[in-house]
């Protein structure tokens, strides 16, 4: 599980989950500032319109899987088999609609368990990512300390704030004086 990357390196990792508000703004605002994000998508808010996430692929940000339900007790009610399906699902369903399965696994609500570590290794995924900081409600919220670090892997959601919270991480990442860079191509993952 990965939450930062140990690094003395000015860099910041953007991630943005779920994929139920299908904004023009955030794809703007990503190609405006050239920031390269992981998508981590749940299918079942996706399905309607898969193709708004072609976008963001085109300016160099990826797909990766948040499972097909987002069922953040998964790890507690469900067995093995069940969670291996969810994750299955999203893989498939990415192979399907963005011509590559994911290598990078979220569990909904950040949660997970060895159950869920072997079911998304079965599915084959290279590495389970959470995350440090995120930019939530137009505000950044820390897991430690009060500012961006090199290495730390943000959250932001698609909702209807997105545009707030990504001037809230903007901000951050400019007085932490950061480059966004995709955290894929820094852990060497196709």
């Amino acid at each position: 599980m990965i939450t930062r990357i140990p690094t003395k390196q000015p860099i910041v990792f953007l991630t943005i989950d779920d994929g139920a508000v299908k904004s023009p703004d955030s794809v703007r605002l990503l190609a405006e500032n050239d920031f390269p994000a992981s998508l981590f998508l749940t299918s079942n808010t996706v399905r309607d319109n898969p193709a708004f996430f072609k976008a963001f692929m085109e300016q160099g940000s990826r797909i990766e899987n948040h499972t097909v339900s987002h069922n953040v007790n998964m790890t507690t009610q469900w067995g093995y088999q069940r969670q291996l399906d969810d994750i299955i699902g999203m893989q498939d369903f990415a192979m399907q609609q963005y011509g590559r399965k994911p290598a990078l696994f979220r569990p909904p609500g950040g949660a997970y368990s060895t159950t869920m570590r072997q079911a998304a290794a079965a599915a084959g995924l290279k590495a389970i990512i959470t995350w440090e900081a995120k930019a939530n409600a137009g505000r950044m919220d820390y897991q430690y300390g009060n500012t961006l670090r090199p290495g730390d892997i943000v959250l932001m959601h698609f909702r209807p704030e997105f545009a707030a919270d990504f001037a809230a991480f903007r901000a951050a990442q400019d007085a932490a004086g950061l480059q966004v860079v995709l955290l894929e191509d820094f852990l060497g993952v196709a």
